[in-house]
C-alpha cells in the first residue's frame, strides 16, 4: 500500500483549495491504510482447520491415533496462527462483503466527526479510501445530497476505486475532488470564505 510523501499530500490539499474556490461546499479528504486489521479471524481460521482436518483424517482413516490427533491439532494450529499472521495472507481470508462493510461504517464514523466540527450551515462532502480492501466512497450531507446526481456518484466512485486498485490512488484524489467542484459549482457556487474542515488529507494508519 502507499505512502503518500508531504508532496502528494500537498497536492490533495491544493486540489480542495482549488474545489473551494468554486463551491460553499467544504471537501475532505480521508486516506486509511485498511478498515480494521481483523486480528481474531487468522486465529478463528487456524482454530477450525487444526480442529477438522486432523478430526476428519481420524473419523475416515482411524488415523491418527487419539494422542497423535491431539499433537496434529495443537502443531497445525501453531502453525497456521503464524502463517497467517502475515498481513496479507491473513487480509484474503476476509469476505469481501465484510471488508466493504468495516470500512463504510469506518467511513461513517468519519464523517460523523466532520459534522461535529462545522456549523449547521456549512454543507460537507467526505471523500474516503481504504487501501487494503480496495474500497472508495462519497459522502455528503443533505444540503449536498439534492445536488449531487446518484449517477455522477457512482461513476466517480467506480472510477476511484479503479484507481485505487491500479496503484493511483493520488490521481484519483485529484480528479475526485476536481469532478465534485465540478458538480457542485452551479447549484452551491462559491459565495463566502469559510474553511472550517481541514484541507489537508486526513490519514489513518
Amino acid at each position: 500500500m502507499s505512502v503518500f510523501t508531504e508532496y502528494e499530500q500537498r497536492l490533495v490539499a491544493e486540489a480542495i483549495a482549488r474545489a473551494e474556490r468554486r463551491t460553499d461546499a467544504e471537501l475532505v479528504s480521508v486516506l486509511a491504510r485498511r478498515a480494521d486489521e481483523f486480528a481474531y479471524l487468522p486465529l478463528f481460521c487456524a482454530a477450525l482447520l487444526a480442529l477438522l482436518v486432523p478430526g476428519l483424517l481420524h473419523l475416515l482413516l482411524g488415523w491418527p491415533g487419539v494422542r497423535g490427533l491431539l499433537v496434529a491439532q495443537l502443531v497445525i494450529f501453531v502453525a497456521l496462527c503464524l502463517l497467517l499472521r502475515h498481513p496479507r495472507l491473513g487480509h484474503r481470508l476476509m469476505p469481501r462483503c465484510l471488508c466493504q462493510r468495516t470500512a463504510l461504517s469506518l467511513a461513517r464514523q468519519q464523517f460523523r466527526a466532520l459534522e461535529r466540527q462545522r456549523d449547521h450551515g456549512t454543507s460537507s462532502v467526505l471523500i474516503f479510501v481504504s487501501q487494503a480492501e480496495n474500497f472508495v466512497t462519497i459522502l455528503t450531507d443533505r444540503g449536498i445530497e439534492q445536488h449531487f446526481d446518484p449517477r455522477v456518484r457512482a461513476a466517480l466512485i467506480a472510477r476511484f476505486t479503479e484507481q485505487v486498485r491500479q496503484g493511483q490512488t493520488l490521481q484519483g484524489f485529484v480528479e475526485c475532488i476536481d469532478a465534485c467542484a465540478e458538480q457542485l459549482s452551479r447549484p452551491l457556487p462559491a459565495t463566502q470564505r469559510r474553511n472550517q474542515l481541514p484541507n489537508r488529507l486526513v490519514i489513518l494508519d
